[in-house]
């Protein structure tokens, strides 16, 4: 783990919106969760979420000369049992770039993002394997407040 003097002399973090040229280290940092993706799979995804609702957003984390760090998307949801809030529904910081606090400052963009739409609250859902996700997320105050499963079905096109 570099030192914090090393961690000074570093250029600064940039959080951005993504630009086609990052799709493919989305991709590969996607990998990283355990869901494989290309860099197509990224472009028509993100095209995709533009075309669902203005409601969604993506952030990169990049310092200059150095690859994309990590990225966080974040959806603004809306449901008939709670007041709206904000979801992030993927983030991932990459392997080399963790305990460097780059996820506090992309939470950071997502949590400013949510207030921006007026969200009170802001929601995450964590894999039970992540304990160490887990923990940063408590040492960034957010609180365990439930436990579920998850199930999914495949349809099959008509």
């Amino acid at each position: 783990m570099p030192s914090a003097e090393a961690n000074s002399k570093k250029s600064a973090l940039t959080i951005r919106t993504p630009e086609p040229a990052d799709f493919a280290r989305l991709a590969e940092l996607a990998g990283e969760l355990g869901y494989p993706s290309t860099a197509d799979d990224l472009a028509r995804r993100l095209a995709g979420l533009g075309k669902i609702s203005p409601q969604h957003a993506v952030f990169v984390a990049q310092r200059a000369g150095e690859p994309i760090a990590g990225w966080i998307c974040v959806a603004v949801q809306g449901t008939i049992e709670s007041d709206p809030h904000v979801e992030i529904t993927g983030f991932v910081v990459g392997s080399e770039f963790r305990s460097q606090r780059i996820g506090e400052q992309l939470l950071a963009r997502a949590e400013a993002w949510a207030r921006e739409r007026g969200a009170n609250t802001v929601r995450l859902r964590s894999n039970a394997i992540r304990d160490r996700a887990h923990a940063f997320y408590l040492r960034e105050g957010y609180e365990h407040y439930k436990s579920q499963k998850a199930f999914r079905k495949p349809l099959k096109n008509a």
